[in-house]
């Protein structure tokens, strides 16, 4: 039964206001009080994009449209505790559902409705020539250097983990930016990538010792960059010898990156899941804070972020010497710490992380769970880490599949038997926006 004065609500997830919006808002005005919320700003990055605005100043955008009585912050993607706070007897929403991530939206707007026989009304979505411009240039800002570069300190802000995922070229970025995963509870993506350069190597056919140059690791971020608006955190290796790498921060800067990862060993790179079964020498510790302290002297921006990796357990020298080093290298202007293992439980990273933690609350901490991938995000979280990389994941998963295409058709000698296991080039080409 609809009350004297009918509520009509819709949340807007936005940096600018349309007349997609308005239209609306004109519709919501016909059935009562028109109350919208503003979807958080941690919420958004799961469900829509980077807003490149706080959450309150897109709550002032929504309260100078004329028509509207009240605002709200909406805290959750999902509708529950926020129709229990207003109980709506309308919520209008455009009819784009054709997303899985809508459809699962729409499916809890009608759930939490139908408990006390509210309505949702469905005004077609405005679509023209101006709105689509509108969107491809809100797309453009959030690619641009300046804006894309501050992303990273603003996420740690915003979300209690920092979701990383390793890409090493236009079309994994692509996946990265994309790759959306909606159920009934949530709806999630991830928020930032991570150019290994391990996959740089190993996509080159190179091995992983410092040997692709950084102009060639360069074109890669730039391949990534054209396609792409998440932030990005680059895997500098050793940093090389102080006077180059200040030079390196300065290009990594200029490009929009958000952060580089140096680790602390020095002479020629092995791969760090070797551990002590290959000959590998850690820097020490003044050395290696001289190089963090010209890194830091040479960024021209607050945004930048140099974080130190620490090889110690890795290289078996011992929680005392990880904990030491941590302290000296943030001491000497690291904005992070990634502490690494090869251990196949997460034991050692989190005791790491729990003692650092006695000291330092503020700190980010970076976990690449590769070996120890049974723990989840929410318990790394809980003992302190900020960020989590999965820094491999996707060339891991690339290889086999080509690798099992290849022997197939050498198999067959003709390509129809692979062909159900592959994906559609009307699939890949979608997922390249054209301009």
């Amino acid at each position: 039964m609809k009350s004297n004065n009918p509520i009509v609500y819709t949340c807007f997830c936005t940096d600018i206001i349309h007349e997609g919006h308005l239209n609306l808002i004109d519709v919501a005005k016909e059935y009562g009080d028109v109350v919208v919320g503003v979807l958080c700003d941690s919420e958004m990055v799961k469900y829509n994009r980077f807003p490149l605005k706080s959450t309150s100043e897109r709550v002032k955008l929504v309260e100078e449209i004329p028509d509207v009585k009240k605002v709200i912050i909406q805290k959750k993607i999902m509708y529950d505790d926020v129709v229990k706070e207003i109980r709506p007897d309308y919520i209008i929403h455009g009819d784009n559902w054709a997303d899985e991530s809508m459809k699962v939206i729409k499916k809890n707007i009608l759930n939490v409705l139908d408990e006390y026989g509210g309505e949702l009304i469905e005004v077609p979505y405005t679509f023209n020539e101006k709105i689509q411009k509108i969107d491809k240039q809100m797309l453009e800002k959030l690619a641009m250097p300046e804006f894309r570069r501050s992303r990273l300190k603003k996420l740690l802000k915003m979300v209690d983990v920092v979701k990383t995922i390793e890409v090493h070229s236009g079309l994994t970025g692509l996946i990265a930016e994309k790759t959306v995963i909606a159920d009934d509870e949530h709806i999630d993506q991830f928020d930032a990538m991570w150019i290994s350069s391990l996959c740089d190597s190993t996509e080159k056919g190179k091995p992983d010792i410092e040997l692709v140059d950084m102009t060639s690791r360069f074109r890669t971020i730039s391949d990534i960059m054209e396609v792409t608006t998440k932030p990005i955190i680059f895997d500098g290796d050793t940093g090389g010898i102080a006077e180059h790498f200040v030079y390196t921060v300065r290009s990594l800067e200029r490009m929009g990156v958000s952060a580089v990862i140096i680790e602390d060993k020095i002479g020629l790179k092995k791969n760090s899941l070797f551990g002590t079964e290959v000959e590998q020498t850690q820097d020490d510790i003044e050395h290696f804070c001289e190089k963090i302290r010209a890194g830091k002297n040479a960024q021209l921006s607050d945004d930048f972020m140099i974080i130190a990796r620490i090889e110690s357990l890795i290289l078996e020298k011992g929680m005392d010497d990880a904990l030491e080093r941590a302290f000296a290298f943030r001491d000497a202007g690291a904005d992070g710490i990634m502490i690494h293992s090869r251990k196949k439980e997460p034991d050692e990273i989190l005791e790491f992380c729990d003692k650092f933690r006695e000291k330092d609350s503020e700190t980010p901490i970076v976990a690449v769970p590769s070996s120890y991938n049974t723990i989840t995000e929410e318990e790394l979280s809980e003992h302190g880490v900020n960020i989590v990389i999965y820094a491999n994941q996707l060339l891991r998963a690339a290889f086999p599949a080509m690798q099992h295409a290849a022997k197939s058709i050498l198999k067959h000698r003709r390509a129809r038997e692979i062909d159900e296991d592959l994906l559609s080039i009307k699939e890949i080409i979608t997922l390249i926006d054209e301009l």
